[in-house]
């Protein structure tokens, strides 16, 4: 059962003082809410908030914790193993390797050690289904760039053995595989599209059943990646290019092919991504609030190239007073800036489901957050606040077979048929 308290203010007052109609779309929400199997593809860790001291059995800092997951009523959070790009060298490949050892382990002890009771890691859909009938929430794994598999294309099986189930072949910046998006920023490329190496890695990912993840690489790699997999592929966290203009986010070319695959493309609530100008308008007044709050408390504000170069102990005395101005902050954002330039919000989310849906079938698409990854929009801005995407797809018409495939069951269609290829290969 679902324990859903982790609702936004605004989604509550829609049980109070409103008419039937907007009373029986919220209960009917909570209820179809309460019977989905919600999941979401891409949450970003910290070793750091894996240990015996600090982990997700408290109530952290972070987006994602298992009490925000129960409060929201998410089901799946799958926990990637995120690397950023360096140099293509044995010292680059020596260091990806060790970043993404350490988040493996981490997310292991998760659920093995800090909170088997509470949580459970899955590697296929019938586990994910076990899983939630038993109470307990899921934890998946994904990996973000697979720079740290260097050239040496054994580590895919090595990563499939330790548990994950999709991996980009790329994030910002060339990897060995393919081409970044980011190349379009000065239009330069490494490997027009797939090198060499990468043709073999989509091979072996086909081979051993990791789902390929589009969401990081170019366009042009994007599409030669869909000619050459023999499964379906994923998109873990984009939106539309179509809605919003944004290299991160998917072409109408890519998505028809992503759909010619049999794939699945996980909508992102990443503000810059849904609509970058409405979150940079807001960004910029909300600015301008939290640096007179900061003033008000003798604090100055400073970017984040200073922050890394602090010490432990400054970075920390950083943050607590950044914290103070931010609460200081909030109430006044939340009166004056939000009514002249209203954030990104789900509305703004579903826009982009939407659109999707109706160029390439409710069967193609998905939902994704990439909380702790820069990601969440005004109503999702943690996991505790989940219901409220639910809630905006029920008012928007959805069905709850549709809004069940949104949330997991086309995502787990995928990754049953890309365990299927890799059986048969």
């Amino acid at each position: 059962m679902k324990n859903i308290f982790g609702l936004s203010l605004l989604a509550m007052l829609l049980t109070v003082g409103c008419g039937p109609s907007e009373k029986e779309i919220f209960d009917k929400a909570m209820d179809i809410h309460e019977r989905v199997i919600t999941l979401d593809t891409h949450v970003d860790i910290n070793v750091n908030n894996f240990t015996e001291e600090k982990n997700y059995t408290q109530r952290l800092d972070t987006q994602v914790d298992l009490i925000k997951m129960e409060e929201g009523g998410l089901d799946v959070a799958w926990l990637v193993v995120y690397t950023g790009q360096d140099t293509l060298s044995e010292e680059g490949y020596a260091a990806a390797y060790e970043n993404a050892d350490a988040k493996f382990k981490a997310i292991h002890r998760l659920v093995e050690e800090l909170a088997p009771n509470e949580m459970e890691l899955a590697t296929t859909s019938a586990e994910v289904r076990r899983i939630v009938a038993e109470g307990k929430k899921v934890a998946m794994i994904g990996v973000e760039n697979a720079y740290p598999v260097g050239e040496d294309l054994s580590r895919i099986e090595e990563f499939y053995n330790r548990g994950a189930r999709y991996m980009s072949l790329s994030h910002n910046g060339h990897s060995q595989f393919v081409d970044s998006n980011t190349g379009e920023r000065d239009n330069e490329w490494m490997h027009d599209g797939v090198s060499e190496l990468g043709k073999k890695a989509i091979a072996e990912m086909n081979r051993v059943g990791i789902m390929i993840d589009l969401s990081h690489p170019s366009k042009k790699a994007n599409m030669e990646t869909m000619e050459l997999t023999k499964a379906p592929v994923i998109a873990s966290h984009s939106s539309a290019r179509a809605v919003y203009d944004h290299s991160r986010n998917l072409s109408d070319e890519e998505l028809l092919k992503l759909k010619e695959t049999g794939g699945v493309v996980q909508a992102v609530a990443f503000r810059g991504y849904v609509d970058g100008e409405k979150h940079a308008a807001w960004q910029e007044a909300s600015r301008t609030i939290l640096e007179e709050e900061a003033e008000k408390i003798g604090f100055e504000l400073v970017g984040w190239s200073d922050i890394r170069e602090m010490s432990d102990e400054e970075r920390e005395e950083y943050m607590e007073m950044y914290r103070t101005a931010q609460d200081n902050a909030e109430p006044r954002i939340e009166n004056e800036v939000n009514i002249q330039n209203p954030p990104v919000d789900v509305s703004d989310f579903v826009d982009h489901i939407d659109y999707m849906v109706g160029l390439i079938g409710i069967e193609h698409v998905g939902i994704s957050s990439d909380f702790d990854g820069g990601g969440g929009v005004y109503n999702w801005m943690d996991a505790s606040e989940t219901f409220n995407v639910t809630h905006e797809l029920v008012k928007r018409g959805y069905s709850e077979e549709e809004i069940a495939m949104l949330w997991s069951g086309n995502l787990l269609r995928v990754l049953d048929e890309v365990q299927a290829v890799a059986d048969k290969l």
